[in-house]
């Protein structure tokens, strides 16, 4: 995806139109974004779990004190991937389909995308007191 914005935007430079603005304006959103949402990281400490897309400039924090349920989940294809509101609350994903699925203390809920839901749910539950 680099790639292809990067050529596009070299592309374009040397073509002065309506087409080659529009296509240096994708071509910067791509790369703005890339760096973003390229990867989801997930951490957990002894009192936070942290999530976080990309460089880390976009991110999810909460005390493992707040949470009192996950469980791994099946998300649909046409929820997508980035940030988006879902039956699950906002989800947070990259890729793939699994998930898990965390409830706060305040009912709140969100999910966050990962390839292995059985180990972060574990990981969550041995340092949480999470269900």
């Amino acid at each position: 995806m680099l790639v292809i914005s990067v050529v596009v935007a070299i592309g374009t430079i040397s073509q002065p139109s309506r087409s080659h603005e529009i296509s240096v304006v994708i071509s910067l959103v791509l790369l703005v974004t890339i760096p973003l949402f390229c990867k989801l990281r997930i951490e957990i400490d002894d009192q936070t779990l942290l999530a976080s897309f990309g460089i880390g400039v976009i991110r999810k924090k909460v005390p493992l004190a707040q949470i009192i349920a996950c469980a791994p989940i099946r998300i649909r294809w046409w929820y997508g991937w980035g940030i988006h509101l879902t039956p699950y609350g906002w989800l947070y994903n990259v890729s793939g389909l699994d998930a898990v699925a965390i409830t706060l203390r305040n009912g709140r809920k969100f999910a966050l995308g990962t390839d292995d839901p059985r180990g972060l749910v574990a990981a969550i539950r041995r340092s949480s007191s999470a269900e």
